[in-house]
């Protein structure tokens, strides 16, 4: 909620300021107010709390990857008899959750089974990468499952990036006055979408999980994987209707015949394709954050965060592979191509139903791995100690790991 409303400043009173007075205020605002930002870091640097560094996550998981590599030839029984003895020591201070040994990419196994010459005398790995404990494993295998979920977050994002490029450029063909002296800034239309999560995600806390969780049972009315699976069809949806939209607006502008190709039209017809959005960021984007804390253990937690950041990355690399892609191979013959920069000319329409095609195969892949994803389970420490079980409230008795 707190980057939601950050984005609402933004997007209103610094486009504005950039819009009406001067680019050169306009920018100096966010400017100060990093350097402030910065300033308060620096004066808060002796009240933090230091945590030494115990060593990189991704050196596991290469140690992992090596040691299991290494000891391919190696065959495990298909149940787990007693016949092998795996390395499964305590874990370390800095570790809050133990992961239960599931069955699961028994490849990895291997990594953790103790043969001749593994541990040295005093009961430790006599070489890290050919011998790793059950933990790390278990964490290879969280970020292996996670992988094709994350996957299909990228083109799912692809449509929230056309907010900020091709919207824009609709709105500037458009009616944008609210009454007879203000005139809407065309970069502040988006605010559309972060008021939508505004009112929608307490309306969704207080009403909708209360109502689902009465029908379904669960704890937070839908799955994880369902939300962002719902954030996926919103983002289809909003495609299909920005494609309608432009397509009247098309239709309009040039039946009015002006020069500069303006549109008879309110801008506000942007209106709806900027709340499903907004509904898509509601579900999508936050049920996907919650479903990568949620499914890698605590110390992991920054790989976590940073898939998010990967996501909404490689959403806009792929967004704009798409416009090259329709750049040169669209139009042609004396046509221009659906992307001209005069939109009157062009068929964006065509590229929004481009993007709402690629939505729907993304939400076919993406029901595929989440109909066969296992929720992770593990252990707090202190109930490992007390022999308490603990799993996941996400887990179903159909997706436990074995």
């Amino acid at each position: 909620m707190t980057f939601t409303v950050v984005l609402l400043i933004t997007q209103t009173v610094v486009v504005y300021i950039q819009d009406q007075v001067s680019w050169i205020i306009g920018f100096s605002v966010p400017t100060g107010l990093m350097a402030c930002a910065v300033a308060m870091f620096f004066a808060g640097m002796k009240l933090y709390v230091y945590v030494k560094p115990e060593g990189s996550i991704f050196s596991g998981i290469a140690q992992v990857v090596v040691a299991a590599r290494k000891k391919r030839k190696m065959k495990l029984p298909a149940e787990d008899d007693g016949t092998v003895t795996y390395y499964d020591p305590p874990v370390k201070d800095s570790v809050l959750s133990k992961l239960h040994h599931s069955n699961q990419y028994r490849f990895l196994d291997k990594a953790a089974v103790i043969i001749e010459g593994d541990l040295t005398s005093e009961g430790v790995p006599a070489n890290k990468w050919r011998l790793c404990t059950i933990q790390e494993v278990e964490e290879v295998k969280c970020l292996i499952r996670i992988v094709p979920v994350w996957s299909a977050g990228i083109i799912s994002l692809a449509a929230m990036t056309q907010q900020g490029t091709f919207t824009v450029s609709q709105a500037l063909k458009m009616d944008r006055h609210i009454g007879p002296n203000f005139e809407i800034p065309a970069g502040s239309l988006s605010v559309i979408s972060l008021l939508t999560i505004g009112v929608f995600l307490p309306l969704y806390d207080r009403v909708l999980v209360p109502f689902f969780r009465r029908i379904t049972g669960h704890k937070s009315g839908i799955t994880l994987l369902q939300r962002i699976g719902t954030g996926i069809v919103f983002a289809i949806l909003s495609m299909i209707v920005a494609g309608l939209v432009e397509r009247m607006r098309r239709l309009r502008s040039i039946n009015a015949g002006d020069p500069a190709g303006m549109t008879p039209m309110s801008v506000f017809w942007l209106s709806p394709q900027l709340i499903l959005m907004g509904l898509c960021e509601a579900f999508n984007i936050i049920g996907q954050i919650e479903f990568f804390n949620s499914q890698f253990p605590e110390h992991m937690r920054s790989i976590a965060n940073s898939l998010f950041s990967l996501s909404f990355a490689g959403s806009n690399y792929l967004s704009s592979l798409i416009v090259t892609i329709v750049h040169r191979f669209s139009g042609g013959h004396n046509r221009p191509d659906w992307l001209n920069k005069n939109l009157n000319a062009g068929k964006l329409d065509y590229f929004y139903y481009l993007i709402a095609v690629l939505g729907v195969f993304n939400l076919v892949y993406f029901w595929y791995c989440a109909r066969g994803y296992r929720y992770k389970t593990g252990l707090q420490v202190g109930d490992f100690e007390e022999g308490k079980s603990l799993s996941d409230v996400e887990m179903s008795p159909k997706n436990q790991l074995k």
